[in-house]
């Protein structure tokens, strides 16, 4: 489900109106995130920590309501649910695009994502079919604990969907911490709520 924003009477239309014909409206913001419970929990239900952590970067999105909207040709939408595509490695060397569905549901989550992968994996194209506006970017870099990420774009498309990437936690004292960048389109989104999501992302990584 999607609403449309009446741009004339949203209280960031000024900001909004701004920012959104920039050439490069987007901006990234790289932050070490403590992953510790997160890692432990995973581990002991012997679950994948990749998709873990994507589950729990798909609910702190969800949480953050200025990750949820997008600009459609002219018009700004506000959608309900934002789900993952996420790159899923192959054993050649290449990867695919899969549509991994948000739910709130650990167990069903894992299961649906699982299936995901598996069928991206086994199939050779790139992207499968239309996944649609509600969507993050999310990428895993497991081999790189990186400081800066930035990412290729087309720039004749107008774009205002969130990419995330997650790369090689490292040990600090008795904690694993993770760095986690992230790239939003500042018509839609400000620091303000970067921080927004990057608290609901650390108070999740907290929980067991």
């Amino acid at each position: 489900m999607r609403d449309k924003i009446d741009i004339r009477n949203w209280s960031r239309k000024e900001i909004y109106l701004f920012f959104k014909d920039y050439e490069e409206p987007y901006y990234g913001i790289t932050q070490d995130v403590d992953c510790t419970a997160a890692y432990e929990f995973a581990k002991s239900r012997s679950i994948s920590f990749f998709l873990y952590y994507l589950y729990l970067t798909l609910k702190a999105v969800n949480q953050t309501d200025a990750f949820k909207y997008r600009i459609e040709g002219e018009d700004l939408y506000y959608y309900d649910v934002i789900n993952g595509s996420a790159t899923i490695d192959r054993d050649n060397g290449t990867f695919g695009f899969s549509h991994i569905l948000f739910f709130e549901d650990l167990d069903l989550f894992l299961e649906r994502a699982t299936e995901e992968v598996i069928e991206v994996r086994t199939s050779d194209r790139l992207i499968k079919s239309e996944i649609g506006e509600n969507i993050i970017h999310f990428s895993s870099v497991p081999w790189v604990q990186f400081t800066n990420v930035s990412h290729p774009r087309r720039f004749s498309r107008r774009d205002s969907i969130p990419k995330v990437t997650i790369g090689k936690y490292h040990i600090v004292g008795e904690k694993k911490m993770i760095p986690v960048a992230v790239h939003v389109n500042h018509a839609v989104a400000d620091g303000l709520h970067v921080g927004e999501f990057y608290q609901h992302l650390q108070n999740l990584f907290h929980q067991k």
